[in-house]
């Protein structure tokens, strides 16, 4: 049986971590092992990241929504109670746009709601 080369395979693989590793510090960039554990921990922690946005963007809805209620005279919980006993049923982040592009349609909303 023949002997199988595989430096083009090794070297295509290494050069694609190294590549996905520019503009780290240090030796992150340059020496393959440390390069592939900084990958492994970039692509964890951006997982990560990509589930906490969520949280972030309902977050700030339910600000702009509570900051919209309050100058119509009433607060976040009362309006969201209030909306589910009148069968309204829009999400927090139709909410907040309507909140901020339209308040006389949020204004109704809010009198539905008391």
């Amino acid at each position: 049986m023949p002997r199988i080369k595989r430096g083009t395979v090794h070297k295509k693989r290494i050069k694609k971590v190294l590549r996905s590793a520019k503009g780290y510090r240090w030796g992150n960039k340059s020496k393959f092992r440390q390069a592939k554990v900084a990958m492994l921990h970039s692509w964890n922690q951006a997982f990560q990241a990509r589930r906490k946005k969520k949280g972030v963007f309902r977050a700030s809805w339910q600000v702009q929504i509570n900051a919209a209620a309050r100058e119509n005279g009433i607060n976040y919980s009362k309006l969201i109670a209030g909306l589910k006993k009148a069968n309204i049923a829009l999400d927090r982040k139709i909410l907040a746009t309507i909140a901020n592009d339209h308040p006389e349609i949020f204004k109704a909303l809010t009198a539905k709601a008391k």
